[in-house]
C-alpha cells in the first residue's frame, strides 16, 4: 500500500518511481531509538529500488546502516539532510524530530505513513 501511495504522489508529480530520488525518513523500528532490527523502512527501500528509485534516508538515531545478514547491500549507507531536492519524502517512524520538521515549504510531495507531519506540504499524501 505504501508503494503505491508513493507512485501516486508521484505521478501527480508527472514522474514514476523509476529513476526517481526518494528520500525515507527514519530507519529504526520505532520512534526515538536507535534500533534498527527488522524495521519495515528496509523492506520499502529494497521494494523502491527494485521498482527503479534511488533511496537515501535520514535518521537522527541511526546514523550509518550497520552491517546485517538480511540488509548487507545496505550497509555503510549514511543518513542526510532532510531537504526538498528529492522527488518525493516517504516519512516511516514518526521521530520528535519529524513531528516538529516543518515541511510546509516542500515543493516535492510528501507520504506521511504515520500521520504525524503537522507542518504539511501542499503536495500531502497519507499512507
Amino acid at each position: 500500500y505504501v508503494i503505491a501511495r508513493v507512485a501516486e504522489a508521484l505521478n501527480d508529480d508527472a514522474k514514476s518511481i523509476k529513476g526517481s530520488k526518494i528520500l525515507l525518513l527514519g530507519m529504526a523500528y520505532k520512534p526515538n531509538v536507535d534500533d534498527d532490527r527488522e524495521s519495515p523502512s528496509y523492506v520499502l527501500t529494497e521494494k523502491l529500488e527494485a521498482k527503479g528509485a534511488q533511496v537515501s534516508y535520514n535518521d537522527p538515531y541511526v546514523p550509518e546502516i550497520r552491517l546485517t545478514r538480511e540488509h548487507a547491500h545496505l550497509a555503510g549507507r549514511k543518513s542526510v539532510d532532510i531537504t526538498d531536492h528529492y522527488d518525493c519524502v516517504l516519512l516511516a517512524t514518526h521521530h520528535n524530530e519529524y513531528k516538529a520538521f516543518d515541511f510546509s515549504d516542500f515543493k516535492c510531495p510528501v507520504v506521511d505513513t504515520r500521520n504525524c507531519v503537522t507542518g504539511r506540504p501542499a503536495k500531502y499524501y497519507r499512507a
